[in-house]
């Protein structure tokens, strides 16, 4: 068999493949970023089946267009990858560090419940809250419009019916994303205790720590990384992954985030 044919057969079993997962992901809930990184994946076999097919007519202005494509793939891999490695490390947290305040991000809540992400920090909250019985709790979160209730009394409900005692959670239930997580609940420790806290503990869901730091460093406190665990092994590659664009989201738009 020659190495045209073998390598156009196996692009093509990729491409199947890869086609097929994307379908898959794209039915299930909470994996919507996974198709769209297949997608990608699949236009750059594609582009290099391409080449090969175009360069016995066109060789040099393909030698030159595939070298291009390739540099800028390869520095777009390593950016992407460097910003995975920092979401990673980041995704370990500090749990053990004293906080007098913990900061709870909240998730979609279900029409029968909470979503996967937030159970997973809900159920993270307690065993934290169980085992630092000085901490105080602010759950925070808005209501968004297919929400039964706010994010931060699905919490407050369900971190009481675990046996937390309600004195120690606080609600924050304005917030509509993590800058605002954030700012309202520091606004809200100020209000009930007349100081604003240095250093503040937030727990979320391990990947969303490193941009949840940037926010916090941005509010000017000390942030302590408290990770929930994601329950589902193909949410947490497609959450993992997604990330990286709301990190660069940050980045890039950082500036729209003021006091």
């Amino acid at each position: 068999m020659k190495k045209d044919t073998f390598l156009n057969l196996l692009s093509a079993a990729a491409v199947a493949v890869m086609a097929a997962f994307a379908l898959l992901f794209a039915s299930l809930p909470g994996r919507g970023f996974l198709p769209l990184v297949l997608l990608c994946l699949i236009g750059v076999v594609l582009f290099y089946s391409l080449c090969r097919f175009l360069a016995p007519k066109y060789p040099k202005a393909v030698k030159v267009v595939r070298m291009v494509f390739t540099v800028c793939l390869a520095l777009g891999i390593l950016v992407l990858g460097v910003t995975e490695a920092l979401i990673i490390k980041a995704s370990f947290g500090s749990p053990g560090e004293k906080v007098d305040y913990l900061v709870v991000l909240g998730a979609k809540v279900n029409p029968d419940g909470p979503s996967v992400s937030l159970q997973d920090r809900i159920d993270a909250a307690y065993k934290y809250l169980d085992k630092h019985p000085d901490v105080i709790a602010v759950v925070s979160g808005g209501k968004g419009s297919d929400e039964p209730m706010t994010e931060a009394e699905c919490m407050y409900q369900a971190l009481v019916a675990k046996g937390i005692d309600p004195e120690r959670i606080w609600l924050e239930d304005k917030a509509t994303s993590t800058w605002e997580n954030l700012h309202f609940s520091l606004d809200l420790i100020e209000e009930k205790t007349g100081s604003r806290p240095e250093k503040l503990g937030v727990l979320s869901s391990e990947y969303h720590l490193f941009r949840s730091s940037l926010f916090a460093k941005r509010c000017g406190v000390e942030f302590v990384g408290v990770p929930a665990a994601t329950s589902l092994p193909s949410v947490k590659l497609n959450h993992f992954l997604r990330e990286i664009a709301g990190v660069w989201h940050y980045i890039i738009l950082g500036g729209q985030y003021a006091d």
